[in-house]
């Protein structure tokens, strides 16, 4: 017999997940686009509205099962905007939501510092105090 656990709202656990949730803005953040996929799809969203099958030829590595939770989760987040055309087929576009808009810079800080790092500008082994 299968038995789902209850989580304790009164746990330790919960109530520092709670005070950091609270406390710390990285933390809320990290809550929201947390996943290895979900700045991704933010980053290709933010060239304009994509359908589906755009973003899954824009990132071609990620699984339909992970995008299509992504972009629930992202939408639940009211971080991205989906819009369905009431006709046969369906037509969906997803586009970033006001809140999404604010990540943007966010977004493009990382994807920045990730040129800057491929192209040896950091020296890893270096402190940054000396």
């Amino acid at each position: 017999m299968y038995r789902m656990t209850v989580i304790k709202e009164t746990s330790t656990i919960q109530e520092n997940k709670a005070y950091a949730l609270a406390q710390c803005p990285v933390t809320y953040v990290m809550n929201r686009i947390g996943s290895y996929w979900k700045p991704i799809i933010l980053y290709n969203l933010s060239h304009g509205d994509m359908r589906y099958s755009e973003l899954k030829r824009a990132i071609p590595a990620v699984t339909e099962k992970v995008l299509i939770q992504h972009l629930k989760q992202l939408e639940t987040d009211q971080l991205i905007i989906r819009d369905a055309k009431p006709v046969v087929p369906p037509f969906v576009t997803y586009r970033l939501s006001a809140a999404g808009h604010g990540l943007i810079p966010v977004i493009e800080a990382m994807a920045n510092w990730a040129k800057e790092a491929a192209a040896g500008q950091y020296d890893v082994g270096k402190d940054v105090t000396d």
